[in-house]
Order: structure tokens, then sequence, then C-alpha cells
């Protein structure tokens, strides 16, 4: 893991738990008004019906009865408006006619009363609002009788609290991204920490690595002088040239890693890079009785480093040319599907790719074949490497096998 993939966690990390803090906070803050709502909808329908009950004649309540100790839930969730709110009940005949006014209003408006009253259509039993005017309305055999509640207030308290929340939210959301950006580089310290020890460690063990590898190559060789070629001295041979290949491909990794911290980006045609890496390999695929064909389209460009598209390119190319089926054939094709994005795909024929499990192609040293027959001359690292690049550009790679085919499908962004 290098320093830019280091920073990517880190800022993959304060999304997450700003989003996460963003998610419980909106969810308190909507639990608390939506209950303050509730709340609010059943005191107004309880006091409506209470002055429905008492024909506009509702009393103060007795002192006594206001400081009581022991007040029920079902009451303690209903709030006392009858000194805080107007209310006025109309009773109306079975034409219709309003017969009376009587409630907690001012006399002066009782026509404004009377014209809000008749704008509201009140002609079924129920509960109902215009604008910040509550009412209920109940048939009676004598007419009707509907009663009106001015919630002005409760409904500006409703405001009210939803804006301290959202401000309150906006602030702890603010305060928590600084805390949280400053304390993220103590969380991935110690992934910064296993990293340099990784480099450190990968670079120790191939210089401690070469010169054993050295010395029994000595020795072998010294031994065929002497003793003649024979199968096991081949077998030694071939043996320490894949040790150092790996070790070579070892130190490549964390090589890439370093580079990887230091390269700018600029804008390439990845269409003749590609297409050039993919004409190296003509004469290996001809040696081999492959069909190596191309469906590259021109000037697809990207913000990328040429040298890793073309890695990328060699190791697909390399690896469809090593596990194609006899006579088989490689394609190679590229397209630009929306402007900054690249798809590379790869297929090579491949009869007996039905029963693969094709996720852990892309773990570091996996190989399909579980004897690990170096015949191939393959590390197993290859497509891992392949699958660190398209990350690298906030893409990603895949494997699919259908009729006969294996494709590696590479999208960069």
């Amino acid at each position: 893991m290098n320093n830019r993939t280091i920073e990517k966690l880190r800022r993959r990390f304060i999304a997450i738990s700003m989003m996460a803090l963003f998610l419980a906070m909106f969810f308190i803050g909507g639990s608390i008004w939506l209950a303050n709502f509730v709340v609010t909808r059943n005191t107004i329908r309880a006091y409506l019906n209470s002055i429905v009950d008492d024909e506009g004649n509702l009393l103060r309540p007795d002192l006594e009865e206001s400081f009581e100790d022991d007040i029920p839930f079902d009451e303690l969730m209903i709030a006392n408006m009858r000194d805080t709110s107007g209310f006025w009940v109309i009773n109306y005949d079975v034409d219709g006619t309003p017969l009376r006014i009587s409630g907690v209003y001012n006399k002066a408006r009782e026509q404004y009363l009377v014209d809000v009253s008749t704008s509201i259509d009140t002609s079924e039993e129920g509960y109902g609002r215009s604008g910040k005017i509550f009412y209920k309305s109940v048939i009676t055999p004598e007419g009707q009788v509907v009663a009106f509640m001015d919630a002005t207030a409760e409904s500006n308290a409703l405001a009210r609290l939803l804006y301290i929340a959202f401000i309150v939210c906006t602030s702890g959301l603010a305060v928590t991204y600084i805390l949280v950006v400053h304390f993220s580089h103590l969380v991935v310290a110690s992934e910064v920490e296993n990293a340099e020890k990784q480099k450190d460690f990968i670079t120790n063990a191939s210089h401690e690595l070469k010169t054993p590898l050295a010395v029994i190559r000595a020795n072998t060789e010294m031994s065929q002088m002497l003793n003649g070629e024979d199968e096991w001295s081949q077998s030694t041979m071939k043996q320490i040239d894949h040790l150092n290949g790996l070790i070579q491909n070892l130190v490549m990794i964390s090589k890439a890693q370093e580079l990887e911290d230091k390269t700018e980006l600029s804008q390439i045609d990845v269409s003749s890079v590609v297409e050039s890496s993919t004409k190296t390999f003509e004469p290996v695929a001809a040696q081999e009785g492959l069909a190596l064909t191309t469906n590259i389209v021109p000037e697809v460009s990207m913000k990328a480093d040429a040298s890793k598209i073309m890695q990328l390119t060699t190791i697909l190319v390399d690896n469809a040319i090593k596990y194609c089926d006899e006579g088989g054939s490689v394609k190679v094709d590229l397209i630009q599907p929306r402007k900054g994005s690249v798809k590379l795909t790869v297929i090579n024929s491949y009869k007996d790719g039905g029963n693969v499990d094709y996720n852990k192609f892309f773990d570091r040293f996996y190989r399909e074949d579980k004897s690990h027959n170096i015949d191939k001359g393959g590390y197993g690292i290859g497509l891992s490497i392949a699958d660190n690049i398209c990350r690298q550009y906030n893409g990603s790679i895949k494997a699919f096998w259908k009729n006969g085919e294996i494709s590696f499908i590479c999208f960069l962004n």
C-alpha cells in the first residue's frame, strides 16, 4: 500500500464518518421534530374536541389542577393551549346559515372570522386546516358545529424547532469534520508504518536472497562442468531462475508503489500506447501459433501515466498468450465509453474455463494450477499488478468466461 492509496483510504474514512454522523443527526433531529409535530397535532385535535364539547365556553384550569405533581402520561403529551391560542365556534342551521359565534376572540374581528369560516370546506365531519387555522366540523340534528383554532404560535414553535435543529446539526457537522480531518492521520498512521515496513522487508529480503541463490547457481554450474549436465542440475537451475524472477517482480512491485507517489498525470493518447504495446507480442503469438487481433478505436485519450497503461496492456496480453488454448486466438479491444474514461478488453480462447473461480485471479501469488507448475513462467502476481493499476485510476478489472473464451475487462476513469 503506497502513500496515494493510504491518502485515498484516509479520505474514505472521513467521508464514511461524516456520512454516518449526518445520518445519525438527521435521524435524531428528525425524530425530535416529528415527535413534536405529532404531539402538537394531537394537542390541537384534543383542544378542538374540548371546544366542541364545551360549545366554546372553555374555562381556565384551576390553579390546583395546574400544579399537580402526578400528571398522567397521556395528559403530559398534550400541552395546555387554553391561554395561548384564540378559538371560536360557529353554529350553523340545517341550511348552512351561521347562527352564532362564541369563543375567545376579538369582537371587532367577528366578520373576518365568518369570512374565514366560509372560505373553508366544512361540509363533512372531521378535522382540517387552512394555513395556520385548524378546525373540526361536527354534524348535529340542529345543523352543524364548526370549531376553529388559531395555531399560529404552535406552527411558529415547530418552525423554530426545525431551524434550531438545522443550525445545531450544521454546526455540529462542521466541528466534527474539523476534528475527524485532524485525527484521521492517527487512524492511518499504522497503515503508513506497515507500508514502510513492507517496503523495507521486500528490499532487505531481495538482497538477502540474491547471495545464496548466486552461490547455489555457481555450485550447480561447477557441478555441471565437473560431472556433466543431468536432469537434477537442470531442475536446480530452473528453480534458481524462477526464484530470481520472483525476486525481481517483488522489487518491481515495491518500486512501482514508490514511483506512483511521484508520478504526475498528463493527457495521453491511450490508443497509440495500447497499439504499440500489443504489437510487441505479434512475434510471440505467431511463434505459439495464435491469432492476435486488435480492435482499437483511434484517438482514445485520458489523463494518465503512459508507462502504467503500457504495463497494464503488457500484463494482460502476455497472460492471454500464455494461457490461450493451442491454436486459439487473442483479441485486444479498446473503446472510450465516455470522455475521460477507457475500457480495455483482452480476450483469449480458454475452453476449460467453465468451472473456474475468477474472483481469485487478482489475488497476489494465486495461480489456477494448484500444483504451481512453472512451465508457463508465471509468478501469480501479474494480474494483481493489473488490478492495482486499475484501482489507481478509480477503475476496476473483472474476468468473465463465456462460450470458450475468457475476457479481462478493465475500466479506467
